[in-house]
């Protein structure tokens, strides 16, 4: 994991990046009805305080209109034991379960306005955290050697990632942590914009993951990218003899107050590292790949070579 100004992050970019522990699970309820939501992650202490909230609010509002839970689940079509978990806080409900309850206790939108907060607790702790490192950050740089970077991925690139994994998410697991990664896009529309470089083993735009679709979306996003002035893409090839990447995975995140956290699989144990002389390793490292990598252009030119043979 990571470590910086907003605390201990895990990897990126593959689809282990975020464990089992960190996404949710949608049940049944004792009544055997639908349970339509995630599971809160006991350690998320953030999550666990907004969703204590947000089901005090929710009982308040129902206590008021003089129903049970069990007539509030009537109402909005769930079970009396979701009603009562997202109520005690042990439950994250879906966006449409706040739309009816806002529609059946005669809330006015002011139930549909706690979506907002309980939209930021849906995404699990640890990705929340990056996505926040991220927004800090003035400068990132990856190299990449498995699939292409996290902030790249389309998201049916990245859905078929996650469908990949073993043992296999559900599909409202999948449905989760797709969103939590599709959100942290944002970093491209971010003004003042950070600097952003990415490096891609070939073999990673050559992988069809997902399909010769899914793959020729990738990679027209890739090129829709390369464009961006504050980013730059390149391409490792597969041929070039001289590789100061083959420890595997780099990133490095810079901030605005001259502090800088990174990692490495091939590196201090691949755990982070904030120390200027384990950093100037990783940088070292990393100027070094892309000064063998092709330059910009040659990538851009590379990546509409392979659109066209895809």
């Amino acid at each position: 994991m990571l470590s910086g100004p907003s605390g201990p992050l895990p990897g990126e970019g593959g689809v282990e990046d975020i464990g089992s522990s960190e996404v949710a699970r949608v049940g049944v309820d004792s009544d055997g009805t639908e349970d339509a939501g995630w599971d809160v992650d006991p350690e998320d202490e953030q999550g666990v305080a907004v969703l204590s909230a947000l089901g005090r609010q929710l009982r308040t509002w129902r206590e008021q209109a003089g129903m049970r839970a069990s007539d509030l689940g009537v109402a909005i079509g769930y079970g009396e034991d979701l009603v009562r978990k997202v109520e005690s806080g042990r439950r994250i409900p879906r966006p449409e379960y706040l739309d009816k309850a806002d529609e059946a206790l005669g809330a006015g939108g002011k139930i549909r306005a706690m979506k907002p907060d309980m939209e930021q607790v849906r995404y699990p702790k640890k990705v929340r955290a990056l996505a926040k490192m991220e927004a800090q950050a003035v400068e990132i740089g990856t190299y990449n050697n498995h699939n292409i970077h996290g902030l790249l991925q389309t998201e049916t690139y990245a859905a078929a990632l996650f469908a990949m994994r073993r043992p296999a998410y559900s599909a409202d697991e999948v449905e989760r942590i797709l969103a939590a990664r599709m959100v942290r896009r944002s970093i491209f529309e971010r003004s003042p914009a950070p600097t952003l470089s990415f490096v891609q083993e070939e073999v990673t735009l050559r992988r069809p993951i997902g399909g010769t679709m899914v793959m020729r979306r990738q990679l027209e996003r890739l090129l829709e990218v390369c464009q961006l002035q504050h980013v730059e893409f390149q391409v490792m090839p597969t041929n070039c003899s001289d590789h100061a990447g083959m420890g595997g995975l780099i990133e490095v995140l810079k901030f605005e107050d001259g502090s800088a956290v990174g990692r490495s699989e091939g590196a201090f144990h691949g755990r982070p590292v904030s120390d200027p002389k384990q950093l100037r390793i990783l940088e070292l490292r990393y100027g070094i790949i892309r000064a063998q990598a092709l330059t910009p252009r040659e990538s851009r030119a590379f990546v509409e070579e392979l659109l066209g043979e895809t």
